[in-house]
């Protein structure tokens, strides 16, 4: 366990890595679910406080694993067993999410016994990994050290924080704490203590393949709109329309994410990788609320949802806005460059959002509305195709 060769031509991922991001498809489904049923009640902060530390704890579990691939890779007998303990770790995790989110709503202490059993189990081997590769990898033993410091004195203080049963406030005050400590564990190794040999192209492949399972939602969110139309009224004209707009959503934001210049980027300026990096969080996230934004769009089509159809469009809207943003907020992060043409997308993509939401407001449809909603993303791949790639590529020059 030397390190990987930063430099490998034709890296990609690997069977073992593909095989563990499966369990985060449980993960995703499971929060978007909880998401869906929240919204659909009109619990908002119910399901923004589940879901905003939801999603942390998935993906810094993923985050956690990938980066250690990465630039440790060696995919020998031990490095195997260790990832399938990581992986049942969570799924340990994915199943205490539903307690965690109940536990919010009852609104008396925060319910993390689950979530971080599921936790200790990733971490202990996490931190087994990082001890290896020190003791195998002397060049970089301090960088490694300051990891397997790093996830043990957070694990701690999650672990203290289950057992000091605080209320929910105060929980998620001391959680905020216990983020920021993850957080810095990563960069003062990296840019403090000599770093290691992650590999651009390869890290930017394993977002990408993250990103197209949290997009695995809105597939899940489209069936389920769908299914509920039909079961409802048939196969009629919204059933289509339904169909073709959470589809052309899901694909448009697909094609949006995959037009930014990551990997050439971060292989020319990795100081860049942290703000790249903790940012595909939010973006992850938005992905995921989308698909749950979809569900609640199911539950409202039956009847079973408590919320109005303004409500409905928003919930659908809100996550594809922030994702959009981000897009772009990440690409000018990358090239730090933004013209005039950016700005012009930017309104386009506002107007058509601001459309949809008018639609909901005037008693338009909520399948013609998510119809137009399914604009916004399009804006940017129409403007990408005809001119914007030339914009990148002077950019890139640069």
């Amino acid at each position: 366990m030397g390190g990987r060769d930063l430099h490998e031509a034709h890296r990609v991922a690997t069977p073992l890595e593909l095989l563990f991001d499966l369990t985060f498809v449980i993960a995703f489904g499971l929060a978007a679910s909880q998401l869906a049923h929240a919204l659909a009640e009109g619990h908002y902060g119910v399901g923004l406080l589940g879901f905003g530390f939801g999603s942390f704890a998935i993906c810094w579990a993923w985050i956690n694993f990938s980066w250690f691939a990465s630039a440790y890779d060696t995919d020998d007998w031990i490095f195997r067993v260790v990832t399938m303990l990581q992986m049942i770790g969570v799924l340990v995790l994915a199943l205490g999410l539903p307690r965690m989110f109940a536990s919010i709503e009852h609104g008396e202490h925060l319910d993390t016994s689950i979530l971080v059993l599921g936790y200790v189990i990733m971490r202990l081997a996490l931190v087994f990994q990082w001890l290896r590769a020190a003791r195998q990898d002397p060049a970089r033993r301090r960088a490694c050290l300051t990891y397997a410091t790093a996830i043990s004195l957070a694990q701690i203080g999650w672990i203290a924080q289950m057992f000091a049963d605080l209320r929910v406030a105060a929980s998620f005050a001391v959680s905020g704490l216990l983020i920021l400590v993850e957080l810095a564990g990563p960069m003062i190794a990296e840019r403090r203590d000599g770093g290691t040999p992650w590999h651009a192209h390869h890290i930017v492949e394993r977002y990408c393949l993250f990103a197209i399972i949290a997009l695995g939602e809105g597939v899940v969110g489209t069936v389920a709109a769908l299914s509920a139309i039909v079961e409802q009224q048939g196969w009629t004209l919204d059933a289509a329309l339904v169909g073709i707009a959470g589809t052309g959503l899901t694909f448009g934001m697909w094609w949006v994410y995959y037009m930014l210049p990551s990997a050439p980027v971060l292989h020319a300026h990795r100081e860049r990788s942290f703000v790249w990096g903790y940012s595909q969080m939010l973006l992850i996230a938005a992905i995921v609320a989308t698909g749950a934004g979809l569900h609640v769009a199911a539950y409202f089509i039956e009847g079973q949802a408590h919320i109005s159809p303004l409500a409905t469009v928003l919930v659908v809207a809100v996550p594809v806005t922030i994702f959009l943003a981000l897009i772009y907020g990440i690409y000018y992060y990358l090239v730090r460059r933004f013209d005039l043409f950016h700005i012009w997308m930017i309104s386009a993509t506002g107007a058509v959002v601001a459309a949809a939401v008018a639609a909901a407001m005037s008693g338009v449809s909520m399948a013609v509305c998510l119809v137009i909603l399914m604009f916004a993303p399009a804006v940017t791949v129409v403007g990408y195709e005809t001119r914007g790639y030339q914009h990148q590529a002077a950019a890139l020059t640069h």
